[in-house]
């Protein structure tokens, strides 16, 4: 690894301490105890568009993450960056994403208006730090300063100084400091919007919402689909338009992944980052050139006009919200239909705490399981 990396013996530690595992590394360690968290299983019946009940080949958030993971990984290869700490920062950037992707952190949001707010970043580190209880000695599952750095990828200004009055000098300080974090989690960030940018025109393409003729007027789609069809001419018959759009993706991805690797390697040079703290005072380094941040903005567009605003997602992504508004209310209202474990914390203190905990419920809930308990509560079957 470079000297600009995260190198595992020379990490900030943990919030509680642990003496070193004898097998492996302490991003190794927090990978696996990401892998085995209850958040981390949760993720294969989460929205990432399609919502779980439309089809068993479209993305959820586990795979999505596994998505991420394996581009991270093959990008910190080449830029000698630590492996282990991509990965396990990859897989642990959705876990605290609500059910029904965005349409239920925007209705969970709405809802926390008055409490904080609500925000699947910062909860995301929420649930490695304090909801999850599988040790004896602390709430959590105790990841190092560095993967939880890279989970928290936004952060208001609010609340990192909230973080910071909790743990001074932890995550929370570079945002007041208007630092950057270390060069595997930029890269964690950047990896995230490829794997959605690619995955998400295939499952548009798979599920007859967007077309092979709408990605024409998408450059750098377009360009790949091109190619792919002049050194394959029968791609173009209908029964190999599926291998041609994995064919025009799988390019895309390449060249996207090349394009980072040379845009990171230049800025690393001109930079010349001694150490880990001299990338935190620089600007971010890892990136795409300019050319390519500038097609990929089309691409974001165009997914954004003709898959995510699409009348037939939007119609059920307002249903979820519905799912998600009708739930926080009646559990606000009467706690007891929670589980007696977060009925207890809820009854036990104000308003604050109840609406918290009532946000974390719902939070960890699954599509399926936030459509029955809706159907339970209601009487209503929203989403089928």
């Amino acid at each position: 690894m470079a000297s600009y990396a995260c190198h595992s013996a020379r990490t900030q530690g943990r919030r509680h301490p642990e003496a070193p595992a004898p097998t492996r590394t302490e991003y190794q360690r927090d990978r696996d105890r990401i892998v085995h968290s209850t958040a981390f299983r949760r993720l294969v019946y989460k929205t990432q568009v399609f919502l779980n009940h439309e089809g068993d080949l479209f993305r959820t958030r586990l795979t999505h993450s596994l998505e991420v993971a394996q581009l991270g990984r093959s990008i910190a290869r080449s830029l000698r960056l630590n492996e282990d700490l991509v990965e396990a920062i990859c897989l642990a950037h959705d876990l605290g994403h609500t059910p029904f992707g965005h349409a239920g952190q925007d209705a969970l949001n709405e809802c926390m208006a008055d409490h904080g707010g609500f925000e699947h970043n910062l909860q995301s580190l929420r649930v490695v730090d304090t909801l999850e209880d599988r040790y004896p000695a602390y709430d959590g599952i105790n990841l190092t300063y560095e993967t939880r750095e890279g989970i928290l990828k936004h952060c208001s200004r609010r609340n990192a100084e909230q973080l910071e009055a909790r743990e001074p000098g932890g995550v929370g300080r570079r945002f007041l400091l208007g630092q950057q974090p270390s060069l595997e989690a930029q890269l964690c960030n950047l990896a995230d919007e490829i794997a959605y940018n690619a995955h998400d025109i295939d499952d548009g393409v798979r599920s007859g919402l967007i077309t092979l003729e709408q990605l024409r007027d998408v450059p750098l789609f377009d360009r790949y689909r091109a190619q792919a069809q002049n050194d394959y001419p029968h791609l173009a018959q209908s029964e190999g338009r599926r291998r041609l759009l994995s064919e025009a993706i799988r390019r895309m991805l390449s060249e996207q992944v090349y394009d980072v690797i040379d845009a990171t390697r230049a800025a690393l040079a001109e930079h010349a980052p001694a150490d880990v703290e001299a990338v935190r005072r620089l600007p971010a380094l890892v990136g795409f050139s300019q050319a390519m941040r500038g097609q990929s903005q089309v691409l974001k567009r165009f997914l954004f006009q003709s898959l995510y605003r699409h009348p037939q997602v939007m119609q059920t992504t307002d249903r979820a919200r519905q799912v998600v508004r009708d739930l926080f209310a009646i559990y606000q209202a009467d706690p007891r239909e929670m589980p007696p474990v977060q009925a207890g914390w809820a009854l036990d203190g104000d308003d604050a705490r109840r609406a918290r905990t009532v946000a974390d419920f719902i939070a960890g809930m699954t599509d399926r399981f936030a459509a029955r308990e809706h159907e339970r509560l209601t009487g209503e079957r929203l989403l089928a």
